[in-house]
């Protein structure tokens, strides 16, 4: 008899692609809807991930530094000098201050980056619906409005500090009643 739930996957890699998906999914959109079994088991991970974020959020400095940066015009676009019969971009240089991570707070980053999958918001608004072509979704503009989510960044800025007081406990699981289907037990699983 195995130590944990198989979960109706018959291969461990299936399971745990499954797993890594549903804790992406709740820590990005903060509650998922699944079965009892699923959720449990998600719930174990996502604790584990968020006390790794937690103890590590305030670890950091805060450094000023000097960067170039192309400079644009009022439409967005690079300005462009000729030197010496080129085309060359014109840089200006500004000053930003930046987070530095301090080694175990990247090394957290890193533990939280390899479970996770990476996430990617598409723009919620009507001038760039999604087209079906095909079966191939695609976005107007080829695809230049994809933005891409720094899933760890987003649990050290914004879910741990949520939580910084507690000892554990970040979750919540809700029955909601059986499926339709198969008359499972489905919940949903929250962040509390």
């Amino acid at each position: 008899m195995p130590g944990y739930r198989k979960l109706g996957r018959t291969t461990s890699s299936g399971r745990k692609a499954m797993l890594r998906n549903l804790t992406t999914n709740l820590l990005y959109h903060g509650k998922i809807t699944t079965t009892e079994a699923r959720a449990k088991e998600v719930r174990s991970i996502a604790e584990k991930l968020i006390t790794i974020a937690v103890k590590e959020h305030t670890n950091y400095e805060v450094l000023t530094v000097t960067t170039k940066v192309a400079k644009k015009d009022a439409t967005g676009k690079r300005v462009r000098e000729k030197i010496d019969g080129k085309s060359v971009t014109v840089f200006e240089e500004k000053e930003q201050t930046i987070k530095k991570d301090e080694p175990s707070r990247l090394a957290a980053r890193r533990k939280i980056l390899s479970y996770l999958y990476p996430v990617t918001e598409a723009p919620d608004n009507d001038r760039y619906k999604r087209k079906k072509r095909k079966g191939v979704t695609r976005f107007k503009d080829n695809n230049r409005l994809k933005r891409k989510v720094d899933m760890a960044a987003k649990m050290f800025d914004e879910i741990a500090p949520n939580y910084s007081t507690r000892t554990g406990g970040y979750t919540r699981i809700v029955r909601i009643g059986a499926r339709k289907g198969d008359a499972a037990e489905m919940v949903l699983l929250e962040l509390v």
